[in-house]
C-alpha cells in the first residue's frame, strides 16, 4: 500500500522531484520505489524515454484501481479505529424489570437519535441475572440495582432515586403529608422478589428494621403495577419512585420521612481489555435518561469510567422476548 501511494503521487505530478517534494523524501529512495513496484508487477508503469515523465498503459489502468485500493484502505481504517472506539458491531445491553415505559422509550429513542453504526441489543433482566451474564460474557453492560459485588466490574455514573410509599386511598396515613417508616408498623409490605436484586432487597428490608418498620407479611410481586393492584386490595404498603403510583388513582403516594430508602442503579460491565468499548457510554447515556425519567441526580461513585466526551452513536434493537 505504501508503494501504491507513492504510485499514485508520481502519478498526480508526472514528475518525480515534484512528487518527492510533496511526499517529503529524497528523489532517489522515491524513484527506487516505483522500481521495486514494477518489478514487483511484471511493467513498466511510467515512460521515461522522453523529458517528460508519462504513464503507460499499464500505469494508467494501474492509477484508478490503486486510488480504489487507497480509498477502501482508509475506510478500513476508519471502520477499525469506530469498531474499537464503541461505534460499530452489536452492544448486549441488560435494563432491570422495574424500568418504567416512559424511561425505557426515552431510552430507545435516546439510542436511536444517536445511531449511525451501533445496534444495541436491548434486554430485560433482573440485576442478579445481568451479574452472571456480565461475568460468563452473555452480557456487554447491564444497568444494576445497587448494592452489587463490583470486584470484576467497572462501574458507571451512579443514579439516585428516593422511594416513597404507596399506600390505599383509604388509609389514615394517606391524609399525611409525609409518612415515617415506623408509622407503617403492623403493615405488610409487598416488594419484587427478592432474586431480582438481593442486595437492594436486603439493605430495604434492613432499613425498614432499623427505623421500626417490621413488615407484618411480606408479599411479592415482579411487576411494578401488580404492585400497586395489590396495594389497592388492602394487601399491605409498597414503596415506589413515584412516576407509576401518582398515575394510579386508587392509591397515594407519600414521600418518606427522612427519604430513608434511596435506590441506586448503575451502569456496569465487565473489568479488562475484553470490556466492550461502548459499555462507559452506554451506561453514562443511560445514567442521563435515568436522571430525567426519575427527576434525580447522576452521581459518579469514584470507580473508573471514560471521560472522553458525549456518548457515542447507537442504534436499537429491542428483544421483547426476553
Amino acid at each position: 500500500m505504501r508503494h501504491l501511494r507513492l504510485f499514485v503521487a508520481v502519478a498526480d505530478e508526472l514528475h518525480f522531484s515534484r512528487a518527492a517534494d510533496q511526499l517529503g523524501m529524497a528523489q532517489p529512495p522515491l524513484s527506487q520505489a516505483v522500481r521495486r513496484l514494477e518489478k514487483d508487477l511484471g511493467a513498466e508503469l511510467f515512460d521515461r524515454s522522453r523529458r517528460q515523465v508519462r504513464l503507460t498503459a499499464a500505469g494508467m489502468v494501474l492509477l484508478d484501481e490503486a486510488r480504489e485500493l487507497l480509498a477502501r484502505e482508509e475506510r478500513l481504517r476508519t471502520l477499525t479505529r469506530h469498531a474499537g472506539d464503541g461505534g460499530l458491531g452489536t452492544l448486549r445491553a441488560g435494563v432491570p424489570p422495574d424500568t418504567t415505559v416512559a424511561m425505557l422509550s426515552t431510552l430507545l429513542s435516546a439510542c436511536a437519535e444517536h445511531s449511525p453504526g451501533l445496534s444495541v441489543d436491548l434486554q430485560e433482566i433482573t440485576t442478579e441475572e445481568q451479574l452472571r451474564l456480565l461475568a460468563s460474557g452473555g452480557l456487554d453492560v447491564g444497568l444494576v440495582h445497587q448494592p452489587v459485588d463490583a470486584t470484576e466490574l467497572r462501574l458507571g455514573p451512579e443514579v439516585c432515586a428516593e422511594l416513597g410509599v404507596v399506600l390505599p386511598r383509604t388509609s389514615p396515613l394517606a391524609r399525611l403529608p409525609e409518612v415515617a417508616l415506623a408509622e407503617l408498623s403492623g403493615h405488610d409490605l409487598v416488594l419484587f422478589p427478592r432474586a431480582q436484586a438481593p442486595g437492594w432487597y436486603d439493605r430495604m428490608l434492613g432499613t425498614c428494621r432499623a427505623e421500626g418498620f417490621v413488615p407484618g407479611r411480606l408479599r411479592h410481586a415482579s411487576n411494578p403495577e401488580f404492585r400497586l393492584a395489590l396495594v389497592h386490595a388492602g394487601h399491605g404498603v409498597a414503596f415506589d419512585q413515584g412516576p407509576v403510583a401518582r398515575k394510579e388513582p386508587r392509591v397515594v403516594w407519600r414521600p418518606l420521612a427522612g427519604r430513608p430508602l434511596v435506590q441506586r442503579t448503575t451502569g456496569a460491565w465487565p473489568a479488562g481489555r475484553s470490556a466492550h468499548p461502548a459499555a462507559p457510554h452506554f451506561a453514562e447515556l443511560a445514567a442521563g435518561v435515568l436522571g430525567r425519567d426519575r427527576t434525580a441526580t447522576p452521581h459518579l461513585d469514584g470507580s473508573p469510567r471514560s471521560s472522553d466526551g458525549p456518548p457515542r452513536p447507537w442504534s436499537v434493537v429491542y428483544d421483547e422476548s426476553s
